[in-house]
């Protein structure tokens, strides 16, 4: 199928969800189907370079919260639009993640990690002493409770991400089946073979972080709009470093597909537990079924679907060639 095609199909779906959610009448839908499609982009980030490349991002809450503070300052010194500034904290993020991988890419396995999850305490200490987007007190972002022709708010909000979730996905699918993705595996599958095989690997991975970030960034922007009220323990939260990582590990790292399934079956149990139980039990939930599913499918729901449909492809093989050679004998 055509990236374009595809990209059509996919804002059709989007579509038939914001009208479906229209259809139910309560803006609820809107505020938890939001928190989904944001960990649907922020899972997808984190695959192009923890699923494709093979190395693990523990700094998405910081590259997360780099859109959502560059859209505080930015909105402290001249009002934007929304898109305006998801396209600003993109840049940022993006900048910050091509920075990031040129000083901690020539690490790797755990060094890169660690690197990673340095990098995201380093920026949260910043954070926290500039006063100019609210420093550790935080920073209030007024927002109209209306907006017309949407109604309230939220629905614009939740179109907006629903948009950036079928942007994410369109150029993680473009990516897995472009020149550039069988790069991105080679280097997961062994990367001194591919720099031997004279793969500009510090390239590809450049790339890979600064797409990465840039997506990360962008999932981040419109959250003070979200929230009403950002601070630092909120912007640089435990449940999206964990959560960007879990969700494509249990849906499968190998395909764009599976951030999708991980960051939907995930987000949605959690929201549903918010209502029913208490978020504090969000992260519980993650850990049971990261520890299930690394026992059980430790390639995630799509690797478990492909292994179902081998074992079903080879037992039609067998069924077919034994009456064959019955019937030679």
């Amino acid at each position: 199928m055509r990236t374009d095609l595809f990209f059509l199909i996919a804002l059709a779906c989007g579509a038939l969800i914001f009208g479906a959610a229209l259809a139910l009448g309560n803006d609820y839908y809107f505020f938890a189907g939001y928190v989904v499609l944001q960990y649907v982009v922020l899972s997808t980030a984190w695959n192009i370079l923890g699923g494709y490349c093979g190395y693990v991002n523990f700094g998405s809450a910081a590259f997360f919260a780099l859109g959502a503070y560059s859209t505080v300052a930015v909105h402290r010194l001249f009002p934007l639009p929304i898109p305006l500034l998801i396209a600003v904290g993109g840049v940022v993020s993006g900048v910050v993640g091509f920075g990031m991988g040129y000083l901690t890419l020539r690490l790797r396995g755990a060094f890169f990690a660690i690197a990673t999850l340095a990098l995201a305490v380093v920026l949260q200490t910043l954070i926290v002493n500039w006063d100019f987007v609210g420093g550790s007190r935080g920073a209030y972002i007024v927002r109209p409770e209306a907006l017309p022709p949407f109604g309230s708010y939220i629905k614009y909000l939740f179109l907006i991400m629903m948009l950036l979730a079928v942007g994410a996905i369109t150029v993680a699918r473009l990516i897995e089946r472009s020149r550039l993705g069988y790069g991105f595996a080679t280097i997961r599958d062994d990367e001194m073979a591919a720099e031997a095989s004279g793969v500009p690997t510090l390239r590809l991975k450049l790339i890979a972080t600064t797409i990465s970030g840039g997506l990360m960034g962008m999932a981040g922007a419109p959250f003070p709009y979200y929230i009403g009220f950002l601070q630092p323990s909120s912007a640089f939260g435990l449940d999206y470093a964990v959560n960007s990582i879990a969700m494509p590990l249990i849906g499968g790292t190998t395909s764009w597909v599976g951030p999708l399934i991980g960051a939907v079956l995930l987000g949605s149990l959690q929201q549903i537990a918010t209502v029913t139980i208490s978020s504090a039990v969000n992260l519980l939930i993650v850990g049971f079924l990261l520890v299930g599913f690394v026992i059980v499918a430790p390639n995630g729901i799509v690797g478990l679907f492909r292994k179902y449909v081998q074992r079903r492809t080879a037992a039609g093989v067998g069924a077919k060639a034994a009456p064959a050679s019955g019937s030679a004998s």
